[in-house]
């Protein structure tokens, strides 16, 4: 319990912080700016694996949760209730932004803002790219360590910086699907469900790939 409580948490706080930072740019006529939003999302994930990393690895992320357990390095039985968590506090966090801002249209919802497939592929790339830093720098399904926050952070602040416009770089169902849920506007929902999860679970392959290399080369060196 103290995980699923831990992941609860991480992700309410993911999705208060970023999609209220995408709510007060609107309403205030952009005051955030989309800098700002893009540096609150990365600064928001590296905090919440400072804090919650060593608890239960601060996944805050399904993708996240179904990557690692097709890496073998998170346990089945956990993967449910990792999830259920994920998207209760997603949904509290949006439900609070609507009492907070009720005339607000969207609630930070990702919307493609151009074609569905570049959107679809975006998210994919993004989500591909982001499992790649957190497997190699997790110990485990743990996400912890002086910089493993400051890596992954910083890939989620990189990559919402020049995709967010197109895509919303979301990289996160749950993160998606609150705002969605909330707000209403669940037509492109499928996109952020499917592209997130099937960009990190086509990271996992490659990493064990490079992971065996990098292995392998080690083992030269010493034999040498």
């Amino acid at each position: 319990m103290r995980k699923l409580t831990a992941e609860f948490i991480g992700t309410f706080t993911l999705v208060f912080c970023g999609t209220g930072a995408i709510i007060i740019d609107q309403q205030t006529g952009g005051a955030v700016t989309h800098a700002g939003v893009a540096i609150t999302f990365g600064l928001i994930v590296m905090s919440m694996i400072y804090a919650l990393g060593n608890i239960s690895g601060a996944h805050l992320n399904p993708a996240v949760s179904i990557a690692f357990m097709f890496a073998k390095k998170f346990p089945v039985k956990q993967l449910l209730p990792y999830i259920i968590s994920q998207l209760l506090g997603a949904l509290l966090a949006s439900f609070v932004l609507k009492l907070l801002f009720p005339l607000n249209q969207t609630l930070g919802a990702t919307l493609p803002n151009g074609s569905v497939l570049q959107s679809f592929v975006l998210e994919f790339l993004l989500t591909f790219f982001l499992m790649l830093v957190i497997i190699n720098v997790a110990t485990g399904s743990k996400e912890q360590g002086m910089f493993a926050g400051l890596a992954i952070g910083s890939v989620v602040l990189l990559e919402a910086m020049f995709a967010g416009p197109i895509c919303g770089a979301s990289m996160n169902p749950a993160r998606s699907f609150a705002p969605a849920i909330v707000s209403g506007h669940i037509e492109y929902l499928w996109v952020y469900l499917t592209a997130p999860v099937l960009g990190a679970v086509a990271s996992v392959p490659l990493c064990k790939y490079l992971s065996g290399t990098a292995a392998q080369t080690i083992e030269e060196k010493q034999t040498i």
